[in-house]
């Protein structure tokens, strides 16, 4: 039989350890999908919307570190990729995207589906390149898998869907791909210099992000020997907020607890392995120093007394025989006793008005905890989701937490559900979904019952694109167009073939989820919770107040007294 450039890809991708592709099927795309079906080796996952297939296998090789694959065919096919795509760049997920292409022989004369994706994926991609001869393919394969791998991004292959149909000799030559990148550590100079920062600093402060996903025993050996108050970005907490007693919140527009005075009260602030990027939460007057594997994030979002670059376990290691433990523990205890009183504020919601209705949605998350095992994967929407995740869901050593962190897209928490859990079968898959964000890639709950996957999706149904609604009131402006005519998502659950349970008391919220969770294949948990529940920051900027007072004034002026009397007696009480 002939061997086929198609063929030589599946071979290759089985050799770098790539198990599944995510993607939909098409003309440009036979060969690549036929070479599958005579492998065997590599599954093809056949989800209803290319987008999907993106945030899916950024999805997996964010939990697994390995490379994964979607796949797009020409035209309308791969252009759905992009924003997936996006998000696992912005991630640093090692992800290899196989665009399918027209014919060679039509490129450049506006044929039918014509784009150019080697211009149209540069910009969510470390490499991307179009493959226009079988002799290309070896060393173009090798570029995009070692880029994908070693960089922690997306590499991109076009593919035009006669090349893939074409005979190429089997090659001889192998060509290793590099499965993990090196640990870095400082040199001893930098290290020296940051002990003696330490050394002359009273109260030290540490801000930790997902560059500590390796790192957590470190972390909190540095903090137990300096004293130091521990805070953590949203990507950082299920690495750094578990089995530390040091932990303050987190900071931020989603943020809670005292990271963001530990951090602006602090006389020196380590920043470890984040780029946080709103820098109107961090500090100015604190010295800074930056630990950070990747050396262009070093001083990017705030001045930078002392940039580090290395892998921060590793800096810690080299730090840690360097310093002298501090003895004064009056910073720390100050820290931690405002964060007691910041979460003793949040379960107030949890407590006195998890029995209200209309219900609110922190006692739905604070019960998703409970009841969720120990080793669960959560994925969570872009938008009040995050609010509820960051500040309710309960770390532990095995527990994962993911989203559309960095890119920020709606929709990402059903599609990442699904490469997690094809990723790991064994383990309890919880997407925490927003109404908005379900219903605008709501087609592929039907790849759940396709594979039959036990994902729980737990859509919290407030009727209202809740995120994009407070940011307005914020501005000073009235809401406007932020209403959702929502339908009973329990039905539509059910009426595709998964189990649906809709929960509008909130005596049932317990149960409702429990049975749901016993449930052992695919469900979706219809949470139906009050609009005008409102999330505060962990600081509150005087405009901030400025602007929602403005807001409630204008509404009352524009005859919708009732919305205002029902936000105000909502949240009032809690702020």
């Amino acid at each position: 039989m002939a061997h086929r450039v198609a063929d030589e890809l599946i071979s290759r991708l089985v050799e770098a350890g790539v198990e599944r592709i995510y993607g939909v099927v098409g003309d440009s795309l036979n060969p690549v999908t036929d070479a599958l079906r005579i492998s065997g080796k590599v599954k093809w996952i056949h989800v209803r919307h290319e987008e999907t297939a993106a945030f899916a296998a950024g999805a997996e090789a964010q939990l697994s570190g390995k490379l994964t694959a979607c796949a797009g065919s020409c035209g309308p096919g791969n252009l759905h990729l992009i924003n997936g795509l996006f998000d696992a760049h912005r991630s640093n997920a090692p992800v290899l995207a196989i665009a399918s292409h027209i014919p060679t022989s039509e490129i450049g004369t506006g044929y039918f589906q014509e784009t150019h994706p080697e211009i149209l994926f540069k910009e969510c991609s470390h490499y991307c390149e179009l493959i226009s001869n079988p002799k290309q393919f070896e060393r173009v394969f090798h570029i995009a898998t070692q880029s994908a791998v070693g960089k922690g991004g997306v590499s991109v292959i076009v593919l035009p869907g006669d090349v893939a149909g074409m005979e190429i000799p089997a090659d001889g030559s192998p060509r290793s791909v590099v499965g993990h990148r090196p640990s870095i550590r400082p040199c001893e100079k930098e290290l020296a210099e940051l002990s003696e920062m330490i050394s002359s600093s009273k109260k030290v402060a540490l801000f930790c992000g997902i560059g500590c996903a390796n790192a957590h025993d470190e972390v909190v050996a540095l903090a137990g020997k300096l004293k130091s108050p521990v805070g953590h970005s949203y990507r950082g907490k299920p690495f750094v907020e578990y089995d530390n007693p040091f932990d303050v919140g987190m900071s931020g527009l989603l943020g809670f607890g005292a990271a963001y005075q530990a951090m602006h009260e602090c006389d020196l602030l380590l920043l470890l392995g984040t780029d946080f990027p709103y820098d109107n939460f961090l500090p100015t007057k604190p010295k800074i120093v930056q630990v950070d594997i990747r050396v262009d994030n070093l001083g990017r979002r705030s001045k930078l007394d002392l940039g580090l670059w290395g892998d921060v376990g590793e800096t810690i290691r080299g730090l840690l025989p360097m310093i002298e433990a501090k003895s004064d523990g009056s910073f720390l205890d100050t820290m931690l006793g405002k964060h007691r009183k910041a979460l003793r504020r949040l379960n107030v919601y949890v407590d006195h008005v998890g029995k209200q209705t209309p219900m609110h949605p922190e006692p739905v998350a604070a019960a998703l905890s409970e009841i969720a095992a120990d080793d669960a994967i959560f994925t969570a929407d872009t938008g009040m989701c995050n609010v509820w995740s960051s500040r309710y869901i309960r770390a532990t050593k095995d527990r994962r937490l993911i989203g559309s962190f960095t890119h920020g897209s709606m929709a990402n928490a059903l599609p990442q559900a699904i490469g997690a859990q094809l990723c790991y079968p064994g383990r309890q898959v919880i997407a925490m979904a927003g109404d908005g964000g379900l219903a605008m890639l709501m087609g592929d709950l039907l790849t759940l019952t396709q594979y039959d996957l036990p994902i729980k999706i737990v859509v919290f149904n407030n009727g209202v694109l809740g995120m994009v609604k407070l940011e307005m009131e914020v501005a000073g402006l009235p809401d406007y167009q932020t209403d959702l005519k929502n339908p009973n998502f329990a039905k539509i659950a059910e009426a595709i073939g998964m189990m649906g349970v809709r929960i509008e008391n909130p005596a049932d919220v317990s149960s409702g989820l429990k049975r749901a969770f016993e449930h052992s294949g695919p469900a979706l948990i219809d949470v139906v919770t009050d609009p005008n529940a409102v999330s505060l920051p962990s600081h509150i900027e005087p405009e901030m107040v400025v602007g929602f007072g403005l807001t409630m004034g204008k509404l009352v002026l524009s005859g919708r007294i009732d919305e205002v009397v029902d936000t105000i007696t909502t949240n009032i009480r809690h702020i």
